[in-house]
């Protein structure tokens, strides 16, 4: 026990206050934010915002602006993904739950690689050494973009890559000293899991609707 928590929490003797509590906030507002997503709840979006423009301070901070370029774009995303959200057609959300079709997992691969590009241009942008975490920090970039893309679309499969990128992230967030937001991940990784049995017993049961 004493190793894990020396594993996710040691970093902190180093940090400051005013950061420490910054990224507490992010790791509520992540968390309740992750809770109205797979609820399909447009508060998703508003919650999602705080935690995303702390993160990205928190990134900037500590130079690792893949990461800090991904939490900008959910940023925007966030608030594409909000107006999508409260489209209304007679009284009811005009965006519905779906699988994406194969033109949206075209497009979604497409934006992958394209992030992963860009991602790998911001860095050496910066002149930034490259190591092993960092291209697994543009691995992941591509993986929450596309994430976040088909998120404001209401594609079921967006819970796929969040499930895939969290775990990924958990260990690379401790590896940087990042203890409350990998430990958020962790949380991020069983709610996703969940979301994706919501969305999809919504949408089966909404098709079963249709066919009576």
């Amino acid at each position: 026990m004493n190793d894990i928590t020396t594993f996710f929490f040691e970093a902190y003797s180093n940090t400051s206050i005013p950061l420490i509590l910054l990224e507490a906030i992010a790791f509520v507002f992540g968390v309740v934010s992750v809770y109205f997503a797979q609820k399909a709840h447009i508060l998703v979006y508003p919650t999602g915002i705080v935690c995303t423009i702390i993160t990205v301070y928190l990134l900037y901070v500590n130079q690792y602006f893949g990461d800090m370029m991904m939490n900008g774009y959910y940023t925007i995303m966030s608030l594409y993904g909000w107006w999508n959200w409260s489209r209304t057609s007679n009284n009811n959300s005009a965006l519905k739950i779906t699988f994406a079709s194969y033109k949206d997992k075209k497009i979604g691969f497409i934006l992958c690689v394209l992030t992963m590009g860009i991602t790998f241009f911001v860095y050496t942008l910066f002149n930034y050494t490259l190591l092993i975490p960092n291209y697994i920090d543009i691995f992941t970039s591509g993986l929450f973009f596309t994430a976040m893309w088909y998120m404001a679309n209401k594609k079921l499969q967006n819970w796929t890559l969040w499930i895939i990128a969290n775990v990924i992230t958990v260990p690379l967030y401790a590896y940087r000293g990042l203890g409350m937001l990998s430990f958020q991940y962790i949380i991020f990784t069983f709610l996703a899991f969940q979301g994706y049995r919501s969305w999809k017993k919504h949408l089966v049961n909404s098709n079963q609707t249709a066919l009576k």
